[in-house]
């Protein structure tokens, strides 16, 4: 078994992507994508698969996965063979899209054709796509077992096989589709496995559908960064979200991301925020591909501020800036919390994260410590008055904004009459006041705490169940993206962090 514990090197020798085994033109590739070294899961996933090795990795969404099991099948992809050579399985479309185009980008200097297939999208496009003869396909299940059962993918000569993100595939429902899929590969194809955790269905995966798979970890240390601050607040369920939002008064956090445990509470907590006037959406999976396209784009734009959505959903999501993640639900696993805060602190910016906890639920967070080995820090959650001083700074700027777009001639006579009637002082405390996002009641429906004290996610009777299900037994849960015939399932600028720091000690 091959282990790494977050070090780039072996032997104590410090390794680049020349040491690694690959071709002149994939280090060409490599260069001009702005690789600089190879990551942990790069230095030892590489090698080994391009020994023909079967492999398992452990590590999350930004470790850098995608090229190490990328880069070893464009090396061994034969361009003058048209068949499907190499499938690619993603939970959600967001991670399938960025997987192929990461793909594409890394083999264009061989010529290498990849396609990518998920649902919600135009089938019959995708068909004709197919019929150009890619060589790597990338897919989510659903969409996969379609194409398989129409004769539009054929697999008998797939030589690379990844399973990316497998406890999310898991979590999903997915384990009978992924199998049937496997099933239509060749029995001496090459398997390579990622999962951000290990829970005891996906080694059965493992061990049934892997020649003798060498296992490389990278350790959550490398995951966690020390440029994030992490905060908990010790919270009733029902005052998560008034918290919360004086928090963003205060903070005025410019990119952020809100995580929920369930989609409903995605759905409430999104039209809770915009009905008190913040710039936010919500996002999961029972959203159509193009409203989802919609909201990332207004997100990378700033025209959202908050996105609030589920661990599934936020798979794929690759947005720099983010300065805070607020963890509304505290999640089931504590390596979820990693992949979570993981979205900030990125590239050399500080970023925060704030993990709203429930008194039922503080054996949950100690675990996440444990694992992180970084002790949180209370956080005292501001006032309601110091949350209206934080709304009143700003409404002046706002008002500012309004007097200078506004055609006072207009409505002269108007202000005249009031002014007349009413104090100037009583006028524009009105104002304020309409201004107020306090003005507006919202009600979150109150979630169970989590139950016992295991790390681990939670199991149903029937089976593993994993952060969104409803399962009724066996491994299938709630799917937060396709369905099984690969259709969905349709049911202001950055601020200082004074307030937080001043509650720091």
């Amino acid at each position: 078994m091959c282990c790494i514990y977050g070090d780039v090197s072996i032997g104590g020798t410090h390794l680049n992507f020349k040491d690694l085994g690959l071709s002149d033109s994939l280090l060409k590739a490599v260069a001009d994508n702005g690789y600089a070294e190879p990551t942990a899961i790069q230095t030892e996933t590489i090698p080994l698969t391009l020994k023909g090795e079967d492999v398992i990795g452990q590590a999350q969404t930004g470790t850098g996965k995608t090229a190490a099991f990328a880069l070893p099948i464009l090396q061994g992809i034969d361009v003058n063979d048209p068949n499907v050579q190499a499938l690619v399985i993603s939970p959600t479309r967001e991670l399938a899209i960025q997987t192929q185009k990461e793909i594409q980008k890394l083999g264009r200097g061989e010529g290498v054709r990849a396609q990518v297939v998920y649902g919600g999208s135009d089938i019959r496009k995708q068909i004709y796509d197919l019929k150009k003869k890619p060589q790597i396909i990338v897919g989510t299940p659903g969409r996969l077992l379609d194409h398989i059962k129409r004769r539009t993918l054929k697999l008998e000569h797939v030589k690379f096989l990844v399973l990316d993100e497998a406890d999310e595939m898991l979590n999903m429902g997915f384990l009978e589709d992924i199998e049937s899929i496997i099933k239509n590969t060749p029995s001496d194809r090459q398997t390579m496995l990622f999962s951000a955790t290990m829970p005891d269905p996906i080694k059965r995966v493992g061990v049934q559908f892997m020649t003798d798979p060498k296992q490389i970890k990278v350790k959550s240390k490398e995951l966690t960064t020390d440029l994030v601050d992490q905060y908990y607040v010790k919270v009733k369920d029902n005052e998560k979200f008034e918290t919360m939002t004086r928090l963003f008064d205060v903070e005025q956090p410019k990119v952020t991301i809100v995580f929920c445990r369930t989609k409903r509470r995605v759905d409430e907590v999104a039209k809770g925020l915009i009905a008190r006037g913040y710039k936010a959406a919500g996002l999961h999976g029972d959203l159509t591909q193009s409203r989802r396209t919609q909201i990332m784009n207004e997100f990378k734009r700033d025209q959202i501020n908050y996105l609030v959505a589920t661990d599934v959903a936020a798979r794929g999501i690759d947005v720099s800036g983010v300065t805070h993640v607020y963890n509304f639900d505290i999640p089931q696993d504590p390596e979820s919390y990693v992949h979570r805060i993981g979205r900030t602190g990125r590239a050399g910016h500080h970023g925060t994260s704030v993990t709203f906890v429930t008194p039922n639920e503080m054996s949950y967070l100690r675990l996440v410590e444990k694992l992180t080995k970084v002790r949180m820090l209370p956080l005292k959650p501001p006032t309601e008055d110091e949350a209206l001083a934080g709304q009143m700074k700003f409404a002046i700027e706002d008002v500012d904004k309004l007097v200078k777009r506004t055609n006072t001639e207009k409505y002269e006579d108007v202000a005249n009459t009031l002014l007349e009637n009413h104090e100037a002082i009583d006028l524009v405390a009105a104002l304020l006041n309409e201004m107020s996002r306090d003005q507006v009641k919202v009600h979150i429906t109150p979630e169970r705490p989590l139950k016992g004290h295991g790390g681990g996610r939670g199991r149903s009777r029937g089976g593993y169940r994993g952060n969104n299900s409803h399962s009724r037994g066996g491994y299938r849960g709630s799917r937060d993206n396709n369905s099984r015939g690969g259709h969905d399932r349709r049911n202001s600028s950055g601020r200082s962090n004074k307030f937080v720091i001043k509650n720091k000690h």
